[in-house]
């Protein structure tokens, strides 16, 4: 991240009935951060929130941009992983931010992947009842899922994101030079929530991404936030059943991730898991070709994502997990199917055992 190199940035507009943001993606956008902060956050003050992986790659960088445009940043690192993400720290850092001086008038900054994107979101969503937060996803997964559309929160032992608020960042800044850094699998997870985006809205995206070129990914970062923040503006708060679109293959992704004690698997791997499940209700539920479902297993393999769980796995620990999940209501199963690529709706006809039926088939 050379500052003297050009930077290149598209801005999108990030719109709802109730909120309004931007959203830029390029490369060398953290080269010019404090300008980019400063033009939409007219404060002074604020916590750069990262964990201990990405804290030491991007942090200091971080602290420099935003100092060098008269902002006074506090650094805070938890510890990195999805066991941070709970109440506790959450209130740990906010003891952080109060000790550093931090006021109504502060704003947050999330450096890192999802993780660290919903745990900062919170933190800015429930400090003085509610200050800017700003997200610098470092992840694929976060830039094209996660720090888009304002959900924010913490897990519990009971579930993930059981405790959260709706809170839109003020600013998203995808700068795709940091996934230079990413391991292939981290990145690679990533890939997951793009394979769902083009299952649930862009049949057109699922055939480019047979060709994808790596090397020039902010035009596929565009599209998937794009289709994103269309399903959010329809529905911020899951009231009608648009936004829960967006959670296609999650409500068995989310159960393995907890069955795997959130160790076993990253996330983006056990939504894959999830989706091939999803496929296989869709398949009796919904009429999802038998080659279609194939043609989706194999791209998701083409990205070295699983499309089967390991033999020794306690599937029965999936199930006891599914309860907890947020998409069941009163008991009911809300669970997300696809007909065709490209398509997607909410379905109350799934049962526990077509569930079941199909972790037994992963």
């Amino acid at each position: 991240m050379d500052p003297v190199r050009s930077v290149s940035v598209a801005a999108l507009e990030i719109r709802g009935p109730a909120y309004h943001y931007p959203a830029l993606v390029g490369s060398n956008l953290l080269a010019r951060l404090g300008d980019y902060t400063r033009k939409y956050l007219p404060r002074e003050t604020c916590a750069v929130i990262s964990d201990s992986n990405i804290a030491p790659l991007f942090a200091d960088h971080v602290k420099r941009g935003l100092a060098s445009a008269d902002f006074q940043p506090t650094p805070i690192t938890i510890p990195a992983g999805e066991k941070s993400k709970t109440l506790q720290q959450a209130a740990a850092i906010c003891d952080q931010m109060i000790a550093a001086g931090l006021d109504r008038q502060s704003f947050v900054v999330g450096l890192g992947g999802g993780v660290i994107g919903d745990i900062s979101g919170f933190v800015a969503a429930i400090y003085h009842r509610g200050i800017p937060h700003v997200q610098i996803p470092t992840t694929l997964l976060a830039m094209v899922d996660s720090s888009i559309g304002g959900k924010t929160g913490v897990n519990t032992s009971a579930g993930k994101n059981l405790i959260g608020a709706i809170h839109h960042p003020a600013l998203v800044i995808d700068d795709v030079d940091v996934l230079k850094t990413l391991p292939r699998r981290e990145f690679n997870q990533g890939f997951a929530e793009i394979i769902k985006h083009a299952i649930i809205a862009d049949a057109e995206m699922f055939v480019g991404l047979k060709n994808v070129d790596l090397e020039d990914l902010a035009p596929l970062i565009r599209r998937n936030i794009e289709i994103k923040s269309k399903i959010v503006a329809k529905d911020e708060r899951d009231r009608t059943g648009e936004r829960v679109l967006l959670n296609f293959g999650h409500t068995v992704g989310h159960a393995i991730e907890r069955a795997g004690n959130y160790r076993e698997f990253l996330h983006g791997e056990a939504i894959s898991l999830g989706i091939v499940a999803a496929c296989s209700v869709s398949m009796k539920k919904a009429g999802l070709p038998r080659d279609q479902r194939d043609g989706i297993v194999d791209l998701l393999q083409r990205f070295d994502l699983p499309a089967r769980l390991p033999p020794n796995f306690q599937r029965e620990k999936i199930f006891q997990a599914l309860p907890y999940d947020k998409k069941f209501e009163s008991g009911k199963i809300r669970f997300v199917v696809t007909p065709r690529i490209g398509s997607a709706h909410l379905s109350n006809e799934v049962t526990m055992e077509d569930i079941r039926e199909a972790v037994d088939q992963l």
